[in-house]
Formats: C-alpha cells, structure tokens, sequence
C-alpha cells in the first residue's frame, strides 16, 4: 500500500514510496497560531486529494509538507481498510509522542479495534460521513485531546472494555486506572472518613497492611496526605 502526505515525494513507512499533490508554501510554514498542524496520510492518490482538498480550504487547519510531517499535531491516516500497511504506518506514527493519530476509513472490521486501541489511535471517522465539517471537528478534537468515535464502534468498546474487566483485570484485582481494586477500595473509605483501623476491619487486611498501601499510592502519585488522595481519586474518576 503507498502512504501519501501532504507534499513533495519521499520514502515512506517500510520503503513504499510516498507521493502526494503539491501544497502551496504558506500551508506548511508561517502560519499563524491557533491553526492545528495536520499530515494526512492515505492509501492512494484520489483518498489523499480528496482530504487535502477539503481541509486547505479552511483557515483553522496548517496542512505539514511530507519532509516536516513528524512536527504535526495530528497525523491522518485515510485508507479503505485497516490491513497490514495501515498497521505497520500506525506503529510508526505511535512512536511519534508529538503528534496524535486519527483515522478515516471506509469499511471497519470488528476485529480491528482492538489494533486501534493498541496503536493509540485517538478518533475514527468513516469515509462516507467525512465531509468538510466533519472531518474538520475529528482534526480539532484530536488535538485536544479528545476521542471521536462513531456510535457503534463506542458501543463495541464499552463492550470490549467491560469484558476486559471481568475476564482480565477483575480475577487480578487490578482496573485499568492508576488504582488496583484494593487502592481504590482503601481510597474510598478514606474518602468516607474511616481510620485505619476500621479501614482493616472492613477490608480483612492488617492495620500495618493499610498504612503500606495507602503510603504506597501516595509515593507512586506524588500525593501529600490522604485528603490530597481522595481529591486525586475523585478528579480523575477513580473511585
């Protein structure tokens, strides 16, 4: 598969060539903040004209040349479907930490969610609602930090979450917050205003037990005392 990037033609991911339509000097240089830097990869020249054209014509997107592609905010994979060359592209975008990874596709395979989730990727949108707007909020959104995903690929990860809880992380008592289960069951009591001692009773573990596990989360989160504890938990959503 060729990955194709906003400008000039280079070696792309694993040796493919990669070309793409010229992009005039002021997209990619001395633009002016608040834009969101954007390299939009894809699969073939028309998917990668068709996004570039949409997205040059608005002033809060700075469409990045090819050779300054690893400077982008947000790197934008557009392809048919997730198969192996996606993937290969997505592992080497995620080794980027500067820039974040959204993707549009046309037909989506149940089974390559679990790839997104695995490569980082932080927003999907498929091609045949990637209009203008559209593909303008994804961009946006990404480079806030937020994730963008149609319903029923939400719904299919609430799922996959779920069944990740009861099938791996609940046997072990682990979640997949910063807190195992028993931190987080200890923070919550605290939170309520129980003391160490009848924190161990209604837990079945030693008072010396308690004191290390809450001295544990406080060394590991950098917290103060136990007050600073509760308030880092319930900011984050924890307990």
């Amino acid at each position: 598969m060729t990955m194709t990037t906003t400008d000039m033609t280079t070696t792309g991911t694993a040796g493919v060539r990669s070309r793409g339509p010229h992009v005039p000097e002021h997209a990619g240089a001395g633009a002016p903040g608040g834009r969101v830097s954007v390299a939009v990869y894809a699969e073939d020249l028309i998917l990668q004209t068709g996004v570039v054209q949409q997205l040059r014509l608005r002033p809060e997107i700075e469409l990045i040349p090819d050779e300054e592609a690893d400077r982008a905010q947000v790197s934008l994979v557009v392809v048919d479907v997730v198969n192996e060359p996606t993937v290969q592209l997505l592992h080497r975008l995620q080794r980027n930490t500067a820039t974040r990874t959204g993707l549009v596709v046309g037909f989506f395979e149940a089974g390559a969610l679990q790839t997104l989730i695995e490569y980082g990727v932080a927003a999907v949108l498929r091609r045949g609602e990637a209009d203008q707007d559209r593909l303008v909020h994804l961009v946006t959104a990404i480079a806030k930090g937020e994730g963008v995903l149609p319903g029923d690929l939400l719904g299919k990860l609430i799922d996959h979450v779920s069944s990740l809880h009861r099938t791996v992380l609940d046997p072990r008592g682990l979640s997949l917050s910063t807190l195992t289960a028993r931190e987080a069951e200890m923070i919550r009591l605290v939170s309520e205003g129980y003391g160490t001692a009848e924190i161990a009773q209604k837990t079945s573990y030693s008072e010396r037990t308690v004191k290390n596990v809450l001295h544990e989360v406080a060394t590991r989160l950098d917290l103060r005392n136990r007050a600073h504890a509760v308030g880092y938990a319930m900011r984050h959503g924890l307990i």
